[in-house]
């Protein structure tokens, strides 16, 4: 044996952590014969925590390059070591944290994402780090390494379906519980990249998901988690349909979600929705729906697309004979009433939809004296009436239906 051999092995592991802190060098130094080979014995038992650690720290450095990514992961026994280390060293925080860094950089390397998305140890390694690590850069490392992988659209279902959905459970925990901002950032932009068609309705189903997306969108302390969960939802939302079990839950969330005061695209999900016929019943009866967009319509705080969003999906509703009824009630007829009166180019479309939308609430008979009772209901469309009035003696051709005028009509001889 030779002596002082910790030493030596301590002092050469150190001058290969300088070498591998110069990015210039990190390419030709991982090629350099038996390295890998060396770098691969990391989790072994004869090595001190010192040492391990500085190891660790050298292959880190390392896979902070492009072009040495592919050749990392392909080590026959690189990988199985680092996941060792990740989950098996109970001594150090530091080499763990560093064995996690490596496998979020080996998952950023499109040619790696596949075949590490099929690696059952590798998955596993990183639902255990993102759940119960201690030390919040290595919970993130993980998350953020799952959101790589998840990047890749042949990894969706893979990533969903594992091990009966672990992946979305960690993900889950992690938006509702980590002290790490980054952490929750990066579990939402990994749910926006698994979100398809193909994935949508086993992230729906799974247990309290969609409500956690919801809450998270509302709640978070912090707006870029905010923001990127109402992208998730939002994004999911596009893809699940009224004939899935999870379409209830989903139209719930949307309501949690539409209070957030960060920017979310819920507006503009339940205009797209609500202008399929098969939505339109299911939307009006459910608890929230109405009421949100009406509450969408009626607010200045909300931007104008928004608001432009909320008065097109009421209008859409209207357009279905079963809803007429149930949406001639005083909250949907303040939103028409506010958006009927808005003045100026800008509110073009809000004032146009509100008066298709009070048209066709008209259809219905038994609607007319409640509407021409209704506070200012009158007087927003005589004004409609008149603009339109304006506009048929200029000449000008607007292609659209001038509707205000037979609907004043209609609603004076109610009363």
């Amino acid at each position: 044996w030779v002596k002082h051999a910790d030493v030596i092995i301590m002092n050469i592991t150190k001058i290969f952590l300088y070498l591998s802190r110069v990015p210039e060098l990190r390419i030709a130094l991982l090629r350099r014969q038996g390295l890998l080979d060396a770098l691969a014995r990391v989790d072994t038992a004869i090595l001190n925590t010192d040492c391990r650690i500085i190891r660790t720290k050298v292959v880190a450095n390392l896979a902070n390059c492009e072009s040495n990514k592919v050749l990392m992961f392909q080590h026959e026994k690189l990988l199985g070591s680092l996941l060792r280390v990740a989950v098996l060293d109970a001594v150090s925080d530091r080499a763990r944290e560093y064995a996690g860094s490596v496998i979020m950089d080996l998952a950023s390397s499109p040619d790696n994402q596949l075949p590490m998305a099929n690696n059952d140890q590798l998955l596993a390694t990183l639902v255990k780090l993102a759940v119960h690590e201690n030390v919040p850069v290595t919970r993130e490392s993980a998350v953020t390494a799952i959101q790589n992988l998840a990047f890749a659209k042949e990894n969706r279902i893979r990533l969903v379906t594992y091990s009966s959905g672990v992946v979305l459970t960690a993900l889950k925990k992690t938006m509702r519980e980590d002290s790490n901002e980054k952490a929750r950032r990066r579990a939402a932009g990994a749910l926006t990249n698994l979100a398809c068609k193909e994935t949508a309705e086993q992230i729906g189903s799974h247990k309290g998901l969609l409500e956690t997306l919801a809450i998270v969108s509302t709640k978070d302390e912090s707006d870029e988690v905010q923001t990127r969960a109402s992208l998730a939802l939002t994004k999911l939302a596009a893809c699940i349909t009224c004939n899935m079990d999870c379409h209830e839950t989903l139209l719930d969330a949307l309501v949690v979600a539409s209070l957030s005061l960060s920017a979310n695209g819920v507006s503009t999900v339940l205009r797209v929705k609500a202008r399929e016929p098969e939505n339109r019943q299911s939307m009006a009866q459910h608890s929230g729906i109405l009421e949100t967009l009406a509450d969408i319509c009626s607010s200045a705080a909300c931007n104008v697309k928004d608001r432009e969003n909320a008065m097109r999906a009421i209008m859409h509703l209207t357009n279905d004979a079963n809803n007429v009824k149930a949406m001639c009630n005083t909250q949907i007829l303040d939103a028409l009433v506010i958006g009927a009166s808005l003045e100026g180019l800008t509110y073009t479309d809000i004032r146009e939809s509100a008066v298709v939308a009070m048209e066709r609430l008209a259809t219905e008979f038994t609607n007319r004296q409640s509407m021409a009772r209704h506070k200012g209901l009158l007087v927003v469309v005589a004004k409609e009436t008149e603009r339109e009035a304006q506009i048929e003696e200029s000449g000008e051709s607007t292609g659209k239906s001038l509707l205000a005028k037979p609907l004043l009509m209609s609603l004076l001889v109610a009363m």
